[in-house]
């Protein structure tokens, strides 16, 4: 009972647990990027928000660069910092802009995405990054 209250963090549990999250979390973000991506390079007509003012067709390439490329550079625990500071800023612009009017049912999502990349975005990869390496 008492390892229940057991608050110490070894660094084994805290490298692996940054693994997992790392591989959830953009395992679950591909599955919101792919179909932009899809969608970018199916050859259709591009209708996208544009909250921004850069252009449909600009804003759907930021996102889908933010949500494929930096998804997978977040499970590789490549340049993680920088990826995560893009899905931060996508996640906020998203949450923030472009479902400002919206019920929180609809943001409650993108909230939970920004948060988890803030906590990449403090802490990095880990230990099992290939970050890591870089350093």
């Amino acid at each position: 009972m008492k390892r229940l209250f057991y608050s110490t963090v070894s660094s084994f549990q805290a490298n692996l647990s940054l693994l997992i999250l790392r591989l959830g979390i953009g395992a679950l973000m591909l599955t919101h990027g792919w179909p932009k991506l899809m969608r970018l390079t199916g050859g259709g007509e591009i209708t996208f928000p544009d909250p921004l003012g850069m252009g449909p067709v600009l804003s759907l390439t930021m996102a889908t660069l933010a949500e494929v490329g930096g998804s997978l550079l977040i499970m590789l625990g490549l340049a993680t910092r920088l990826a995560a500071f893009s899905l931060i800023f996508t996640m906020f612009v998203a949450v923030f802009i472009v479902h400002a009017n919206d019920p929180f049912s609809k943001m409650e999502m993108g909230l939970l995405y920004l948060l988890v990349y803030i906590i990449l975005f403090i802490t990095g990869s880990g230990k099992y990054g290939l970050d890591r390496f870089i350093r």
